[in-house]
């Protein structure tokens, strides 16, 4: 299917630009409902273009993607390159982490520089958040959050979901949402910007979302955000359909905020013999980097019938394709994609 053709489930969207009138994706708190649902379903012709033996298209052709990572990472930069390369786009990594930039004037320059150089989309990750935005208020491209600080990851959060909904629909659900799923998010909920994204993404489809943590790692007042707060792990268990583990962000924490490793392990980990206190067959989840025995055992990574984990993997491409290629529309000149209504 091309960009032009009438896409699965369309009579759910506004048509044209206004399926999604955003220009940048810098956050799930800016999507509606029916946004997300139509970034899902557009990166369903990327999972299986990825499942082909040749996973290459021409579509973003002539078009350049900058990459700026100015904090370190594996998972999603390698994605993000190998989701423009398969769309046929110029892919360029500018590996910033390591560089003197930092945040305001600085990057405000770098917002500049990067935007004199004519990129058709840039992907932007930083430690500060409020970084991306602020780049995107200076360029004149779509940009794509790729993680600020502790604000979002979006594509996370929509990775996620396209996973959870793939291993759904394996075990004969008909839903394209989540209504009436319980799922509980344990970990460093204080620092993770993961878990934000997830439960706006997840809850605007319908899931209730647990969020549990010790009291020094759960965020004051998340409450108001509609999730419900849990401190005691087994209780946050109980019931659930999904569970998501979150590792502990050592690198954004100053000062105590653990016992130990050890004793996190023993309050904390999922373990599998506390996964028994999930609902039956309950799914598991992890966005990378797993700090085995710490926050999961091995054995529950690693469950085949279970964890779904690198299924997240796999359609972090997917979804990463989808965003671009919507995103980039406009400049392509894809019919019905001009000026959003």
């Amino acid at each position: 299917m091309t960009a032009s053709q009438t896409p699965p489930h369309a009579a759910r969207y506004p048509a044209g630009a206004r399926a999604f009138p955003h220009r940048d994706l810098l956050g799930i708190g800016q999507l509606e409902r029916h946004e997300i649902l139509f970034l899902l379903d557009e990166a369903e012709q990327w999972v299986a273009l990825n499942r082909q033996r040749t996973k290459h298209t021409d579509t973003l052709a002539g078009l350049t993607i900058i990459n700026a990572f100015f904090e370190n990472s594996t998972r999603t930069l390698l994605s993000f390159e190998i989701a423009g390369k398969r769309l046929g786009a110029d892919v360029v990594n500018m590996h910033a982490a390591t560089s003197s930039v930092k945040k305001g004037e600085t990057l405000i320059d770098t917002a500049i520089t990067l935007n004199a150089m004519r990129a058709d989309a840039i992907v932007i990750r930083h430690g500060s958040s409020g970084a991306t935005g602020l780049i995107a208020d200076k360029v004149d491209c779509p940009v794509l959050n790729a993680g600020d600080g502790q604000h979002e990851h979006p594509t996370q959060a929509l990775l996620d979901a396209l996973a959870l909904r793939h291993s759904l629909r394996e075990r004969g659900a008909a839903a394209d949402d989540f209504t009436g799923l319980t799922i509980t998010i344990c970990g460093d909920i204080l620092h993770s910007r993961v878990a934000r994204s997830n439960l706006l993404c997840l809850q605007a489809l319908g899931a209730t979302v647990r969020l549990c943590a010790p009291p020094a790692l759960m965020p004051a007042g998340i409450e108001a955000m509609g999730a419900e707060v849990f401190h005691d792990f087994d209780a946050a268990l109980d019931g659930a359909d999904v569970v998501m583990m979150l590792r502990l962000q050592t690198e954004r924490m100053s000062g105590q905020f653990i016992p130990s490793a050890r004793e996190y392990h023993h309050l904390y980990g999922l373990t599998a013999a506390r996964l028994e206190k999930a609902g039956k067959d309950a799914l598991v989840m992890h966005p990378g980097p797993m700090n085995r025995g710490v926050e999961i055992d091995s054995d529950v990574a690693d469950m085949i019938d279970r964890s779904i984990i690198t299924r997240q993997v796999e359609m972090g491409v997917a979804i990463r394709m989808a965003c671009l290629e919507v995103l980039t529309r406009r400049s392509r000149g894809v019919e019905g994609w001009g000026e959003a209504a």
